[in-house]
């Protein structure tokens, strides 16, 4: 009894010899290469296949998509949200000690910290700079940054200000 299948390529019926079924085996028609079914043997249960409900594949895609799109805008989202959907005001001392630890957090080498920080920070550029001016302009630095060589916190301070601007 011969074995009969489909090839996976062109989908033509083609039929091989029993001996043949577990084996590896080239279309006559494609040429594709093609796995060879056993043939069935007589102790074997038929499946029960089922049709797929269109309906719930249709829901399953629309639900892929949504949160394909919410990932996407969470990704590129560069702000932490606000409850009121706007940025809550603090003054310059709270600013001030947020650059502080900004700048504590480079020297200590605790990037990814740092830029998080950064990103708080960035809202309030206006107030921001003139801060990092006067920080750029002292002659003694700050407590808690007098470990930090002044050449490397000027760097620090100027990028900053850089990707401010």
């Amino acid at each position: 009894m011969a074995i009969t299948f489909h090839c996976e390529c062109c989908k033509k019926k083609i039929n091989a010899p029993d001996t043949a079924g577990g084996k590896w085996g080239k279309c006559p028609y494609c040429n594709h290469k093609c796995y060879i079914p056993l043939p069935p043997s007589e102790d074997d249960e038929e499946l029960k296949l089922a049709p797929i409900d269109e309906t719930e594949e249709e829901k399953y895609t629309r639900m892929m998509l949504e949160t394909q799109n919410l990932t996407r805008s969470l990704l590129h989202q560069t702000q932490e949200p606000q409850e009121n959907g706007k940025e809550t005001a603090i003054d310059d001392k709270e600013l001030a000690t947020r650059i502080v630890n900004y700048l504590k957090l480079m020297s200590g080498g605790s990037l990814d910290e740092a830029h998080n920080l950064a990103e708080k920070i960035s809202p309030y550029k206006k107030s921001a700079i003139p801060i990092l001016e006067k920080l750029l302009k002292a002659k003694a630095p700050l407590p808690g940054l007098q470990s930090v060589p002044k050449k490397v916190l000027e760097h620090y301070i100027k990028d900053m200000i850089t990707k401010m601007g």
